[in-house]
């Protein structure tokens, strides 16, 4: 790439933390960005910091990306080669209780990464998109061809945005973006507020766990190994012009294991892992909810060799003993 630096933006967050870490094992010089917000425990951010900054060649910034003049500042000062921004106001169901966080977070705060990105001469922008956009869709496994444009949650909407906005910059100013469709990435480190983090905790407290959808529920787990790898083969694979029909530098993947496991199969995974029975709360389907996910990812398998290798089983293992050695339970 070069010797200037990566912007890694999220990078005291849970796919910001592997991802910034294994570009520097690379040899790559990291700048990490972070507002250090207490939309879940700030400790555990605080906690994946100290690590990166115990890193010969990661410098830290604390920013919110909604800052436009700090923002304008931080782009002037490091002339970034590529940009992985992964910081984001996640979640879907606190999406319909402060829907002005996302609009800020995810609106305003990738305009300023966009701005930032063209008008310093920035050669590849990689940026965090969401299964969530698929709503609605009812075809399996999705596709990134498939049709988006019936979000069921403001987060999926605001996502989808984003593809647009970096379509947009692409086309205008031919600046070279990539967008990742994560489908549920879990692994040490994950957010608090996932299932497999959650129902963890309330299986160790001896509470019981919310089942929506009456359990019957399908998701495309993706172990954070797997998804690292993929971001980071990504960075060097700078999209090109499409000539047969000059389209912009643009590209869109699905980032999954492309196969879904019922959640109840999950729910006994963690059951075995730590010894115990779950005390089970069966609730109906959420609003802003899907039953099931599963990625198509042909196209990523295509172009950057992904192959994703940890079965659910050694990846809620893995989960497991982090989470058993980090809260010493």
């Amino acid at each position: 790439m070069s010797n200037q630096p990566i912007l890694v933006t999220g990078a005291a967050g849970f796919i910001g933390f592997f991802v910034a870490r294994q570009l520097m094992e690379q040899g790559h010089e990291v700048v990490g960005l972070d507002n250090l917000n207490s939309y879940y425990d700030p400790a555990l951010k605080q906690s994946r910091l100290d690590i990166l900054l115990g890193e010969k060649g990661f410098h830290f910034v604390k920013a919110d990306l909604a800052d436009r003049n700090k923002m304008q500042a931080l782009f002037a000062q490091h002339n970034f080669a590529a940009v992985v921004h992964l910081a984001a106001q996640a979640g879907v169901r606190y999406s319909i209780e402060q829907p002005h966080a996302y609009v800020e977070a995810n609106l305003e705060g990738f305009i300023n990464v966009l701005e930032g990105c063209c008008h310093n001469a920035c050669r590849h922008l990689i940026y965090a998109s969401s299964s969530s956009v698929y709503g609605a869709n009812t075809k399996l496994p999705f596709s990134v061809l498939d049709n988006t444009d019936r979000p069921v949650s403001l987060y999926a909407a605001t996502k989808k945005a984003n593809e647009l906005m970096a379509y947009c910059y692409s086309h205008l100013y031919r600046l070279p973006v990539t967008g990742l469709r994560f489908f549920t990435v879990y692994g040490p480190w994950m957010r608090p507020d996932m299932a497999v983090f959650l129902f963890t905790k309330a299986i160790v407290e001896g509470k019981p766990i919310k089942l929506f959808n009456h359990g019957k529920m399908r998701r495309d787990f993706t172990y954070i190994d797997d998804v690292c790898r993929a971001v980071t083969s990504l960075v060097s694979r700078i999209p090109a012009n499409d000539a047969a029909s000059d389209g912009p530098p643009a590209k869109i993947y699905n980032v999954g294991n492309s196969h879904s496991e019922q959640l109840m199969h999950v729910v006994a995974l963690l059951e075995k892992e730590l010894g115990r029975k779950a005390i089970t709360e069966m609730l109906p389907m959420q609003p802003g909810d899907v039953t099931e996910t599963c990625a198509e990812v042909g196209e990523l398998a295509h172009d950057a060799g992904f192959s994703p290798s940890t079965s659910i089983e050694d990846g809620i293992a893995g989960f497991v003993a982090w989470y058993r050695d980090f809260y010493k339970v």
